[in-house]
């Protein structure tokens, strides 16, 4: 077999390949032994029918088909071998010579595949990039917000008398109408006033009712059957309640921590404050960092990752987002975050070539324990649902895209808006992975790039 590839666009290629007929003969007599299983023949029993009667009840022709459609994503796949690339859509096939039907031996079979490709970059220096953060230390309003929150864990609600108040907290009855009709409706509800985790307009209408007020406004409403539908709320304030918080002594700092002391329980949370600091300070450089590599070079999209991702967003939102949804503003948005998802693919993979990064089992198992959690879920079944679904692969390449961006931050040369170097070198850990903290947008794959590559020709 011959192959030779064209290149269309830095991202789309030709592929012409070309198989002689002594390379295509086995498959043809394969094709016969197929054939003649399944047709009738008088006087000859299934699977023994001759070649000869086969060609004259469906002729050679539709034998040389059977063979060729056996045999094509077998010399596709040996073309995309041969040539080093790698597809990201599904091939288009143009069949352009077959071996004669009307003389045995004579001919090839030629054909033509264009297929998107992931396409070649000219890394640039990335060693050194230059980014500054703003300057950030833990002070004492840090050491108190957290002992605050710690406090607030062991705190305990009580009913109040007053109109509630940003903070509070509420056991509230809800009904929404939809044009006069009814559409949901909840009692006994508890919410934190200000916490905006409910209906937009919900912290404005209850801040000041007190127990037994209620208040109506109308709101958006975000999910379900009505999604995207004004609807007129009404909540009914039933209790107001506020935290109280247990005294900071030493009898707290031996309930809450394992110090003795509230001396103690201060100068670890001062410690855990500056390491927050420093976490923020080092997601702040990372991103930085990222952006900038990705300034230094062109890496061209193809159309085909964006259409397939935009597309598979949209379908899967139809269910749950409601009709509008689906906007020109919400398709450029998802277009555009496909597309640098893309780049921080192509540009990551090339670093982790050159820095010849590596993931190993205990790297990509912290990862997928650590996944499994966001989603809720055990980790071995998370892990047995990524085996079955094919998955595995596509998450040692976040792993090694993560470390190969934990490297270039490790390389870079980070200081403060006051000047001063920042050390990063408990957030960035050379050899490991780059943070405790997550922040998939920065590292994202376009999960389009991974799955398309296993299309095959049809």
């Amino acid at each position: 077999m011959k192959s030779a590839v064209e290149t269309l666009t830095p991202t789309r290629v030709k592929l012409t390949v070309e198989v002689p007929y002594e390379e295509l003969k086995p498959r043809i007599a394969e094709a016969y032994k197929t054939i003649a299983k399944q047709i009738q023949v008088p006087g000859f029993r299934a699977g023994k029918v001759p070649s000869r009667m086969i060609d004259q009840r469906v002729g050679r022709g539709y034998v040389l088909e059977t063979a060729i459609n056996e045999g094509m994503n077998t010399y596709y796949q040996q073309a995309v071998t041969e040539n080093e690339i790698v597809p990201l859509s599904r091939p288009e096939v143009e069949i352009t010579e077959q071996p004669s039907a009307e003389v045995a031996g004579e001919g090839q079979l030629a054909f033509q595949v264009e297929i998107d490709i992931r396409p070649s970059i000219e890394l640039p220096d990335y060693k050194g990039l230059a980014v500054t953060v703003e300057a950030s230390e833990a002070g004492d309003a840090d050491i108190e917000k957290a002992l605050d929150d710690l406090r607030g864990r062991f705190g305990t609600l009580k009913s109040i008398e007053r109109p509630a108040a940003n903070d509070d907290f509420i056991t509230l009855d809800l009904t929404a109408t939809v044009e006069g009709e009814e559409v949901d409706s909840a009692t006994g509800l508890s919410y934190q006033v200000g916490a905006g985790t409910m209906l937009e307009g919900m912290d404005e209408a209850v801040t000041g009712l007190s127990a037994g007020e209620d208040a109506t406004f109308v709101t958006k409403l975000a999910g379900g059957e009505h999604a995207g539908a004004d609807a007129q709320v009404t909540v009914v304030v039933t209790a107001v309640k506020e935290r109280e918080l247990p005294e900071a002594n030493d009898d707290f700092a031996q309930l809450a921590s394992e110090f003795d002391t509230m001396a103690e329980l201060r100068e670890s949370l001062a410690k855990d404050a500056a390491e927050s600091k420093v976490v923020e300070q080092g997601v702040a450089a990372r991103d930085l960092v990222l952006e900038q590599l990705l300034a230094l070079v062109e890496v061209p999209v193809p159309e085909s990752v964006i259409a397939e991702q935009v597309e598979q967003h949209f379908e899967q939102g139809a269910h749950n987002e409601g009709e509008e949804h689906d906007t020109e503003e919400h398709r450029a948005e998802v277009s555009e975050n496909t597309a640098k998802a893309f780049k921080n693919e192509i540009v990551l993979d090339a670093v982790a070539e050159a820095e010849k990064i590596g993931v190993a089992q205990s790297e990509l198992i912290d990862y997928i324990v650590q996944t499994a959690g966001q989603y809720g879920m055990d980790p071995n079944q998370f892990a047995q649902m990524l085996d079955g679904a094919g998955q595995v692969p596509m998450l040692v390449g976040e792993v090694r895209r993560r470390k190969a961006l934990a490297k270039v931050l490790e390389l870079a040369v980070v200081t403060d808006s006051n000047g001063n170097v920042v050390d990063l070198s408990d957030f960035v850990r050379p050899g490991d992975e780059a943070e405790n903290a997550s922040s998939a947008s920065s590292a994202s794959s376009a999960s389009s790039a991974s799955s398309a590559s296993a299309a095959s020709a049809k």
